[in-house]
């Protein structure tokens, strides 16, 4: 690590890690996600609950965030309770997963593939907090940027393709080409049958709920300003037929009306993610 600031996790790593630690602190329980240690991992300034993109104008994002982490984790749960033994978590960033739940990592090989930089920084401060790495946790350093092939890289760390696993893509799609979504859906539906695929996906800004569409385009400028601009969007069909010429033998969409439903019913705080905005494809091969 030569420069600090390389190292560090990206502005969106950090967004979802606060994101998710406020959701605990400010929001009714029952919480929809627990975590706090991607606020240790993190380790903002004192005053990063006023930072704008904190604000209350942002609850629906923050809902957005921990609904599709909870659903995530529950269909590992779900396929490793059928005895798939591999996680993959494609852009990991802060993910907490394997701390916070060692109960259920334990039972698997946990696989998490970043840029190196911020996987570095992410190594030392578990080091730093005392949580170190356990013997389940699989940090893969992939430099995209430099043409590095994530599956040669997995496959070097102990993935065996010849087993089921369950791959995650969450908050990545929307940064890629077409054409490089749909080489990573190829990858994936080659996987060992009985594999799923869970990704987001952003809707074209204009489906949006006219509520959160002001909030859309601020990240979207905020984005392109960060010099990461969004550059895929689909519909629920567009998404669902890449995946199908992928390879996939099963595909579905699951909306955010329905994480909605799952997990937010009864609530009268008003918390609950944007429909039309993120959502998720489930594949399966």
């Amino acid at each position: 690590m030569n420069d600090k600031q390389l190292a560090a996790p990206d502005n969106t790593a950090v967004r979802v890690a606060l994101w998710r630690a406020l959701h605990v602190e400010v929001d009714s329980p029952p919480h929809v996600f627990e975590d706090v240690v991607g606020l240790k991992l993190a380790a903002p300034d004192d005053g990063w609950r006023s930072r704008p993109d904190m604000s209350p104008f942002t609850q629906p994002f923050r809902a957005s965030i921990v609904a599709r982490a909870r659903f995530i984790e529950d269909l590992v749960e779900e396929q490793a309770a059928r005895g798939v033994g591999q996680y993959v978590i494609l852009g990991a960033g802060l993910d907490t997963f394997a701390q916070r739940r060692p109960e259920l990592a334990s039972r698997l090989l946990v696989f998490e593939i970043d840029q190196p930089g911020p996987q570095a920084w992410k190594r030392q401060r578990l080091v730093d907090l005392g949580l170190g790495i356990p013997s389940f946790l699989r940090l893969v350093p992939v430099d995209f940027e430099a043409g590095d092939a994530w599956w040669e890289r997995l496959a070097a760390s102990g993935f065996d393709s010849g087993r089921p696993a369950v791959v995650a893509s969450t908050g990545v799609s929307m940064y890629l080409t077409k054409d490089a979504i749909a080489a990573t859906l190829r990858k994936v539906a080659a996987l060992a049958p009985g594999s799923t695929l869970a990704m987001s996906f952003l809707l074209p800004i204009e489906l949006a709920d006219p509520e959160v569409r002001p909030g859309m385009e601020r990240a979207v400028a905020g984005a392109r300003a960060n010099g990461t601009p969004f550059i895929s969007f689909f519909t629920p069909t567009e998404m669902l037929t890449l995946a199908r010429e992928a390879g996939f033998r099963e595909v579905r969409h699951v909306s955010a009306a329905a994480l909605a439903q799952r997990y937010f019913a009864g609530r009268t705080d008003g918390l609950r993610p944007p429909n039309n905005s993120e959502e998720l494809l489930v594949a399966t091969t």
